[in-house]
């Protein structure tokens, strides 16, 4: 095993050696490794935190960080031999955290230490730990009998499998549509950056003319600019029918039968536990309290949003009709006509912005900002990578030292999951020598890349993305907690894991911020303040509209781990327009099966916690105000933000690290103001 790359001891994964083969082995290395060594230190003497509890952190570090690579190269360069891979160890990974948490004497261990002496002495990271421990153990069914336990065994098993192939059916979907045209004149209106990716992609596939995806940096143009509504309403079909009965492949790709699956077996998973359906188990390890408290915060949300919303709608329409003569919108040209609106009323486009964000500049400012408010620097630095795309970075503090590093990769490309996001490859660690192990992220988006001579440009929208992003990376990069399940964002409430990536968004709206990264990508000059005041001016722009699609997706995916009871009716389509029925102002078209690649949903962490998205922007909101009073790059309340919220991971509750930053409890009134719904 010693040439396996995934087994290296180094600081970061050696990507260029790894290969598809080194998955299984080092995994069933690894597995066997750690069980064998609990059996030696449950056999050993009075167990506690140093002898026992913390060699049982170090033993699941080790093994994340030989699967984070695979498990990111899944994500980014998903070959068929990958894949095949990473599903042969799915399954083992599964029953190894299944089995661990229905371990009696290791469950016996953790409840030792917690009612010991001990565990008044030791730290709130150590006691954190302990707590979400036990309460994971329940969780995870150590209470049942022997046949319960069995079951839930089986379950996550299922559910594991079931989610990744609802996500591989949603990649291989968006992947099976090309459209190949061979006369731009069929792409009218599309910005020129739209139609050089376009003859790009065609290039790539050995054709001329022109060839267009489902990937976001072609499918948002379209929708947005191209003028043939014919080929607008092709291309979003195609997009609302991935992975449906409906879309390319013709149903080789569905995922209703997958979809169905997996709520049956949440549903079963819970109420073996003895939650009434699978929200309430979901609520186990999130900051709100309850299902109603939920619900009640999505429909509050809701009424106030919706009579802004059918303004803005209406709005769109009368516009629609008087300009162009469009008197029957469909869901194919609100983007279309929404950006004629946003160009008439501000003068201004993403498109018009785009020259002023080259990504060079955009990092810069990006860094500059984070310098400002926490003292951090961010320099280039060499490291193995999966693809020439691929940057690597290293985040040094004020006094030098090195507080964590990250990979950048941010280009769109075939074999790469869509949407952009963050993950762990690293936990910051404290070694036994007394060294500290770094923390390490990967930071992923799918901005269209440089064409020919120019740089890529972003919207200003990728640019939000971007710094979306990059909060979540430096929740888990500063962390000043040394024990991995508590460190960064491990640990940290769902409905609270979402703060920090909103709260940097704010600052590409301040006028002093986006003098720092912004800059024309040909002359360097800045935006222009006409210019400048058109966009903040534009921010709230459909506000209501956007407010009530994500209330839509939210209150979707909590009534439906609610309610989905096939047999009386709940069906998945039922619930769907139940909620479209009480809250959206635009209604889909029959054939729109959305539902279907909502991988956040059924492939992903969110599952009953779609709403964490609104209940963590009051809380980013509301933070952000405080800045609002004290000026945007003040130094204290920089600090002060990182010291209460960023450095502390998940070794207290985030209620009470948000109130010591703030002073008190969060309040709506700040969403409100800055969506313009207020």
């Amino acid at each position: 095993m010693d040439t396996n790359p995934l087994l290296d001891d180094r600081p970061l994964p050696g990507f260029a050696r790894i290969e598809p083969a080194h998955a299984a082995p080092a995994i069933d290395h690894l597995l066997g490794e750690i069980e064998a060594q609990i059996g030696t230190l449950l056999n050993g003497p009075a167990p506690g935190w140093a002898n026992a509890l913390a060699p049982i952190e170090d033993l699941d570090d080790r093994l994340n960080r030989a699967w984070s690579p695979i498990s990111h190269l899944h994500n980014v360069a998903d070959t068929e031999e990958l894949r095949a891979a990473y599903n042969k160890c799915l399954p083992k990974l599964t029953a190894y955290a299944t089995d661990k948490y229905q371990c009696e004497p290791l469950y016996d261990t953790y409840r030792r230490v917690r009612d010991g002496e001990e565990y008044a002495r030791l730290g709130a990271a150590e006691r954190r730990i302990i707590d979400n421990a036990l309460r994971d153990f329940r969780l995870s069914g150590i209470e049942l009998s022997p046949d319960g336990r069995a079951r839930f065994k089986e379950l996550k098993q299922a559910l594991a499998r079931l989610q990744t192939k609802f996500e591989e059916n949603v990649l291989d979907a968006t992947h099976a549509w090309k459209k190949h045209l061979t006369d731009a004149a069929d792409l009218d209106g599309l910005p020129a950056a739209a139609l050089a990716l376009a003859r790009q992609t065609a290039q790539r596939e050995g054709m001329d003319g022109l060839m267009l995806t489902l990937d976001m940096p072609c499918y948002r143009p379209v929708m947005a600019y191209c003028a043939n509504r014919e080929l607008r309403e092709e291309v979003y079909r195609a997009y609302v029918t991935r992975a449906s009965e409906l879309g390319a492949g013709a149903g080789k790709f569905d995922n209703r039968a997958i979809m169905e699956e997996i709520l049956q077996s949440r549903r079963a998973l819970a109420e073996l536990l003895g939650f009434g359906n699978f929200a309430e188990y979901s609520l186990a390890t999130k900051m709100a309290k309850s299902t109603a408290e939920v619900i009640d915060f999505l429909e509050d949300l809701a009424r106030r949003s919706r009579p802004a919303a059918q303004k803005e709608l209406q709005e769109l329409r009368d516009f629609a009709s008087a300009r162009y003569q469009a008197r029957d919108l469909q869901s194919w040209d609100i983007a279309y006509y929404s950006e004629r609106l946003r160009e008439e009323r501000y003068r201004i486009s993403q498109e018009d912005l785009r020259p002023y964000f080259p990504l060079h500049r955009v990092l810069d400012g990006l860094f500059d900002i984070t310098r400002r408010l926490y003292g951090m620097r961010m320099e280039p630095a060499d490291a193995e990578t999966w693809h020439p795309d691929v940057r690597f970075f290293r985040i040094i503090d004020e006094s030098g030292n090195g507080r964590g590093m990250f990979y950048l990769d941010l280009y769109a490309r075939p074999l790469k999951r869509g949407g952009a996001w963050m993950d762990d490859c690293v936990a910051r660690r404290r070694r036994a020598d007394g060294s500290v192990q770094i923390p390490v992220a990967y930071l992923n988006a799918n901005f269209s890349p440089p064409i020919g001579d120019s740089p890529s440009l972003l919207t200003h929208d990728e640019v939000l993305t971007l710094f979306h992003e990059f909060g979540h990376g430096l929740h888990h990069m500063l962390t000043c907690i040394d024990r991995p399940s508590v460190a960064g964002i491990n640990g940290v409430a769902w409905d609270a894991v979402e703060l920090p990536s909103q709260f940097m968004e704010n600052w590409c709206w301040e006028r002093d911020a986006l003098e720092l990264l912004s800059g024309h990508f040909q002359t360097g000059a800045p935006l222009d303040s006409s210019l400048l005041e058109r966009l903040r001016a534009a921010r709230n722009f459909q506000s209501g509209m956007q407010m009530v699609r994500q209330l839509e997706f939210a209150l979707f995916d909590f009534r439906l781990h609610m309610q989905y009871q096939p047999s009386r009716g709940r069906t998945i389509e039922a619930i769907m327009e139940d909620v479209r029925r009480e809250v959206a102002v635009l209604r889909p078209p029959a054939f729109n099966r959305f539902q279907n690649s909502f991988t956040h949903v059924f492939a992903g962490g969110y599952a009953a916690g779609y709403y964490s998205y609104k209940w963590a922007e009051v809380l980013s909101a509301d933070a952000y105000s405080k800045f609002e009073e004290r000026g945007i790059f003040d130094l204290q309340t920089g600090r002060e933000f990182l010291h209460h919220v960023l450095e502390m991971g998940g070794s207290l509750d985030a209620m009470e690290l948000f109130m010591r930053f703030r002073g008190r409890p969060p309040q709506v009134d700040a969403l409100l103001r800055h969506s313009g719904i207020a």
